[in-house]
């Protein structure tokens, strides 16, 4: 009589690690897995986003007070069993892995070279000043030293070389028209509020140096996948506040959203028609979609 199969009850991907000399070996083969590393900086994500929502809500005093301090001590207790911060950080920059297409500066690099960045770096003796918002390893741009002086800064820095910093609280002041370059990869997504979005794309357009470059990179359902935004929608606001889509990479059906703007000189205030299109949320699509917005 042929013996019983035993049956292994699965573990949900976001269960806490085991306890035990293995985990480390056990921690290391499961986010090799790619799908296994996704799921889990998806769920890392929706954790994040809502305690920032629940954190904000707090500070301003709105909803039930003892429902949300219970939501973010669930929050708060599930993030450290999926191994808190330092583990998200830590598969973010397994997924950058060159195993697994790298990071999107395989992208910003040669764009950079294409639009003579370099060219022209090099012939006035000085480096370009690139920020590098969200930055999960400090040398991303190593290859690119001799005409790129980077400044890589993150809200929870795992590195020496990252500067811990909020990108939404430098000084505009003290920052006008001192950057080349800005990075916002996989930014913008994070932001949970989505005036925040507006009001770090707006900064970035004032502490760019005139004609300077602005790289976005976002998940392509942000874009196409929105109740309220669409690509058309995107160069619009791009456009309103002051950035001309010169370099854009992406495809349908594709996981990833690349573009390349430049800085131009921006309108002094909003007209009342972009008020409405910009400033308040328009429905395009309804259905099972995300919720992804940028308001001005």
């Amino acid at each position: 009589m042929p013996k019983a199969r035993k049956h292994r009850r699965k573990v949900p991907v976001t269960a806490p690690p085991p306890i035990g000399p293995s985990h480390s070996a056990a921690a290391a083969s499961a986010s090799a897995r790619p799908q296994v590393t996704r799921d889990t900086i998806r769920r890392f994500h929706v954790l994040l986003k809502r305690q920032t929502q629940l954190k904000a809500f707090d500070r301003k005093g709105r909803g039930n007070a003892r429902a949300s301090a219970t939501e973010l001590a669930d929050i708060e207790r599930e993030i450290e069993e999926l191994g808190g911060l330092a583990e998200y950080q830590r598969m973010s920059t397994i997924g950058q892995g060159k195993d697994r297409g790298g990071g999107s500066e395989k992208i910003l690099i040669p764009w950079l070279r294409e639009v003579g960045l370099s060219d022209d770096v090099q012939g006035a003796g000085s480096r370009a000043r690139l920020l590098e918002v969200g930055a999960l390893k400090p040398d991303n741009y190593a290859s690119c030293q001799a005409w790129l002086d980077v400044t890589p800064i993150d809200l929870h820095s795992q590195h020496p070389a990252i500067e811990e910093k909020d990108f939404l609280l430098m000084n505009p002041a003290e920052h006008r028209e001192k950057w080349d370059v800005i990075s916002l990869s996989l930014v913008l997504n994070f932001v949970p509020d989505a005036k925040d979005r507006g009001t770090m794309l707006r900064l970035a357009h004032t502490i760019l140096r005139p004609e300077g470059l602005l790289f976005v990179a976002l998940p392509l359902p942000c874009i196409l996948n929105s109740r309220y935004m669409t690509a058309e929608h995107y160069k619009g606001l791009m456009e309103t506040i002051g950035f001309e889509e010169i370099r854009s990479r992406w495809k349908e059906g594709g996981k990833m959203a690349y573009w390349l703007f430049r800085r131009t000189a921006r309108p002094a205030s909003l007209s009342e028609q972009q008020h409405t299109l910009y400033d308040k949320k328009t429905t395009f699509r309804t259905g099972n979609r995300n919720n992804f917005v940028v308001l001005l």
